[in-house]
């Protein structure tokens, strides 16, 4: 079932991050083994890989992105033998894993940090004017007097990767994990290692530097010398195999800076978080689809779509209603290339905006203000009280209760049906996952495009109904179509 090297081209990749997605001993954070026994859903709904977030060992401080041990699992999560007994499983039901690698930065309980191993970190006499991506300064004094830059939390120091015994470490890393019989990685800050010689100052801006993220480059991001990493890894990831590959997460000024990333000799794919962030309208959805699809054609890679992750507002919230999440949704399903799925998003979950502050645990909460908290809150299983948990570690809304799997599971109007009937056909029309798309004539409010052999995507961004004139049979649709015209905020599928 797993013998396609090119599997990752236009799979469908499910993200799990691990403590919200399902306990298995009731402790109230999900666990390894939970994802286990969920395995058989995962197959219902038909994805191809999951994305495990960091289940590795580590003090919490930042949800399991500050990494204690990079080759063993938290045992808030299990252990070793859980992650091996998960990933049999998921491979004979023809699911493959990616997991997460966090190389920018460690906890600073890291053996390394531990015994004052300062040539791994970046260590200097004085700060400059950097600023945290969780806020506040980049800088914290030890007691010597000395600083160390830490682009995140105190708690996670960035590493130096000018020192070789870094880039060894992590190669070694790699082929751990590769051992074991991961598919690939997700790296986290792909676009962080390489920091500008000399870490010059920023230099005077308006707002906050974390702000700049997307606009114009930063001394500490998108270095050129970034992909002498990628290029020393790529080997290794060729020489298993069963095709196995790494996606990068990486924020860069310009979609010609992020293709930079993608190539047979660096990493196979890198999230197009333009899509992600576009508003709800005909004309931004397709802006950012072409420059993506430009972008690609010149590498020769595929495009890799995301509409919710663990760090963004879920796109029900985003968008400001579940009819657009859903419309997005078959949009993004039925564009060329691999698309990325976040755990809940197919139950239709918005993000929880009113958690206590005390229980919220993002980091970024305590220096900013700002919190991904919501969009981390575990997923609602049951109808019964607590939704299928024992006093979760973030608290799950009642109203969820009818947002359950075990609601939505019969119905088939709810997004689950809508996921898996997507999904389905994504697996068995010709026309979806690879191939190519052509822009149909529509009117301004409309997003009409086609994918041959013979399916046509129409997405309603408008406040009126439209009436198609493309014709063909209705294969899917994001909600009830109207005497044949499609309401504002839905997508459909037509065949002809």
């Amino acid at each position: 079932m797993l013998d396609n090297d090119d599997w990752w081209r236009d799979a469908v990749v499910y993200q799990v991050y691990p403590r919200s997605f399902a306990d298995a001993n009731g402790d109230g954070v999900g666990d390894l083994a939970g994802v286990r026994d969920k395995l058989g859903y995962l197959r219902r709904l038909g994805v191809d890989a999951i994305w495990l977030s960091p289940f590795y060992t580590s003090p919490m401080a930042d949800g399991g992105y500050d990494v204690a041990d990079y080759r063993d699992v938290d045992p808030l999560f299990g252990e070793l033998a859980d992650f091996d007994a998960l990933i049999a499983d998921a491979h004979a039901l023809g699911i493959r894993m990616i997991v997460d690698l966090v190389p920018n930065h460690s906890s600073d309980r890291h053996p390394w940090f531990q015994a004052g191993l300062r040539d791994r970190y970046i260590f200097r006499d004085r700060p400059n004017d950097w600023e945290s991506i969780f806020g506040g300064s980049a800088w914290t004094q030890v007691a010597d007097g000395q600083w160390y830059l830490h682009l995140f939390a105190p708690e996670q120091p960035d590493l130096n990767w000018e020192n070789p015994v870094v880039r060894a470490e992590f190669r070694d890393i790699l082929r751990f994990w590769l051992d074991r019989g991961v598919d690939g990685f997700r790296i986290d800050v792909a676009h962080g290692m390489i920091k500008a010689a000399g870490l010059p100052d920023v230099g005077p801006k308006e707002g906050r530097q974390a702000e700049m993220l997307g606009g114009e480059q930063v001394p500490y991001f998108d270095q050129d010398g970034v992909h002498d990493i990628y290029r020393e890894w790529r080997p290794i990831l060729d020489s298993y195999p069963g095709g196995r590959m790494a996606v990068a997460e990486a924020w860069v000024s310009s979609a010609e800076r992020l293709a930079r990333y993608v190539g047979p000799d660096e990493l196979h794919q890198a999230f197009s978080f333009e899509f992600m962030m576009a508003d709800f309208h005909a004309k931004s959805f397709r802006t950012v689809i072409d420059k993506a699809l430009a972008e690609a054609e010149l590498v020769g890679a595929p495009t890799t779509w995301v509409l919710s992750n663990h760090d963004k507002p879920r796109h029900v919230t985003r968008y400001g209603s579940l009819a657009r999440a859903r419309a997005a949704t078959l949009l993004m399903l039925a564009l060329p290339g691999s698309a990325y799925l976040y755990n809940g998003e197919e139950l239709g979950l918005p993000d929880v905006l009113d958690l206590p502050d005390e229980l919220r645990q993002d980091p970024a909460f305590r220096r900013s203000g700002e919190s991904r908290d919501g969009c981390r809150v575990p997923l609602p299983w049951t109808g019964s009280p607590g939704c299928g948990w024992q006093d979760p570690w973030l608290p799950i809304p009642g109203s969820w209760a009818r947002l359950s799997a075990e609601a939505q599971e019969d119905d088939p109007g709810s997004t689950l049906s809508l996921y898996r009937a997507a999904l389905d056909l994504r697996r068995r029309h010709p026309a979806l996952g690879g191939g190519t798309l052509t822009w149909l004539d529509s009117p301004k409010d409309v997003l009409a495009l086609e994918r041959s052999p013979g399916l046509v995507v129409v997405l309603n961004t408008g406040e009126q109904p439209v009436r198609p004139e493309f014709g063909g049979r209705v294969l899917l649709s994001s909600g009830p179509l109207a005497d044949g015209a499609i309401p504002p905020d839905t997508t459909v599928w037509l065949e002809r």
